[in-house]
């Protein structure tokens, strides 16, 4: 019990570093220290049907299924990216954020169902395994594949709205002259 302990406080610091240096690669990316958070908005999202598929699935938590999560953050993370790094391209060339924004959507959307579904189902022969310590390796399977689907029904609303939100007070702060 003390090493599962010990293991999960490690897990516990690697997924707060992973969420960190997320953080700073998007703001290396896009220059700016708000439109990261725009896309980190997926990741709570994600653990919400994580959880939730590990408790539907009866699976516990443990290392191969926080391993799973820390896996999520950046699989999550991605389908955000495609999102507003497309608005931020489009909002260059001229256009409304608005109007990028539903643009990105609809041209983004396929990718993303796409790679989503891909990993989902490539993750099924993890989840429905039944040999020797395959329950280890499930809850990881069940983690991502829970995280990815909602993440998936929800970043694709939530990501555009949020940044529909920060946007609009971006250009209100900047039209005050603060």
């Amino acid at each position: 019990i003390k090493t599962q302990n010990d293991s999960f406080g490690a897990l516990g610091s690697v997924l707060l570093i992973s969420f960190i240096l997320i953080y700073l690669i998007m703001v290396a990316l896009y220059d700016s220290f708000i439109y990261p958070f725009v896309a980190l908005f997926g990741i709570p999202v994600s653990a919400i049907g994580a959880f939730l598929a590990l408790n539907l699935s009866a699976n516990d938590i443990t290392l191969f299924a926080l391993l799973g999560l820390i896996m999520l953050m950046g699989l999550v993370t991605k389908n955000a990216i495609l999102i507003v790094d497309f608005t931020n391209q489009l909002k260059a060339q001229g256009k409304h954020f608005k109007e990028a924004l539903i643009i990105a959507g609809k041209e983004r959307m396929r990718p993303i169902l796409m790679t989503t579904l891909a990993m989902a189902i490539g993750m099924l022969p993890i989840a429905l395994a039944q040999g020797t310590a395959s329950e280890w390796k499930n809850g990881l399977a069940w983690v991502i594949i829970g995280g990815l689907l909602s993440s998936l029904a929800l970043t694709v609303y939530l990501v555009p709205m949020v940044y529909d939100v920060v946007d609009g007070l971006k250009a209100k702060i900047t039209k005050k002259g603060i």
